[in-house]
């Protein structure tokens, strides 16, 4: 393994048009790797955002057929890049759900990992008249999920499981050194939280920390924060690109990695275990 790495995310306003969106992402991904981009990371419904969430249900897709799957992997294999594709709506084992899955493609385009959204965003925003309720169109996923890649060890998660340290505990258990975090906070939350949260999981977890998110204004009327940033294991932000369509870039540095480990042992002094 290279000892160091670019790694890019991608920030988008999504919406309703599934052919605009792809379209969008694919120069985005492009220009991602112009700039030496390896590895890059899709946000949280980077293909479509309809009116509602269950308006997914006329996307979804059967697992390892589609064409949103296709997509990726094509992508991958034509740009020669590891390829972390946000989320897509798989079909679930209740025919009125979807699973939110983000599926990893390698530089081959073969897919070599797949993990369902676990937390699902259930919550009454305080003070304000917004509500949200995935858990009525979305299946929660229940495992946890680490990839090797040339890249090092991959964790996956989606958006609301950022609020959740014992899975990230979890993948670090597993040996994660990369944590990946395709994401559509929402504006008030993101602007509360998101970069509190996003620096303090590589800090906890002395990890890299890749945020792509969605960001502006949705043809829904939803508002989205946005900030996708890349955070190093002490914590540092190395890259941000704040709204609107982008992407932003930086290096992994797996010497850098192994020296804050090494010489700043939090890993190791743990004491206690949470829960499987």
């Amino acid at each position: 393994m290279k000892e160091k790495h670019k790694i890019g995310a991608i920030q988008m306003a999504t919406g309703p048009n599934v052919s605009a969106n792809l379209f969008e992402v694919e120069r985005l991904v492009r220009e991602s790797v112009e700039e030496g981009a390896e590895l890059v990371v899709l946000p949280e419904n980077f293909a479509f955002m309809g009116q509602e969430d269950r308006d997914q249900l006329a996307i979804r897709e059967a697992d390892g057929d589609g064409p949103l799957q296709a997509f990726l992997a094509r992508l991958a294999k034509q740009l020669g890049i590891w390829l972390v594709g946000g989320t897509i709506p798989l079909e679930a084992t209740n025919p009125d759900r979807v699973s939110a899955a983000c599926l990893v493609f390698d530089d081959r385009g073969e897919r070599v990992a797949r993990y369902d959204k676990i937390h699902l965003f259930d919550v009454n925003l305080p003070g304000l008249d917004e509500r949200y309720h995935e858990s009525a169109v979305i299946e929660p996923g229940s495992q946890p999920v680490v990839v090797d890649s040339p890249f090092g060890r991959i964790g996956l998660s989606v958006c609301y499981d950022l609020r959740f340290p014992e899975l990230y505990r979890r993948l670090l258990d597993e040996d994660a050194e990369i944590l990946v975090v395709p994401a559509a906070f929402t504006a008030v939350t993101g602007k509360a939280h998101w970069e509190s949260l996003l620096r303090a999981r590589a800090i906890e977890n002395l990890a890299y920390v890749v945020a792509a998110a969605q960001g502006g204004f949705h043809v829904n009327g939803r508002e989205t924060h946005g900030h996708s940033l890349i955070v190093d294991p002490w914590g540092t932000v190395l890259a941000e690109v704040p709204r609107g369509s982008g992407h932003v870039q930086a290096t992994i540095d797996h010497e850098f990695l192994e020296s804050v480990r090494r010489s700043f042992p939090t890993i190791r002094h743990r004491r206690l275990k949470c829960d499987a």
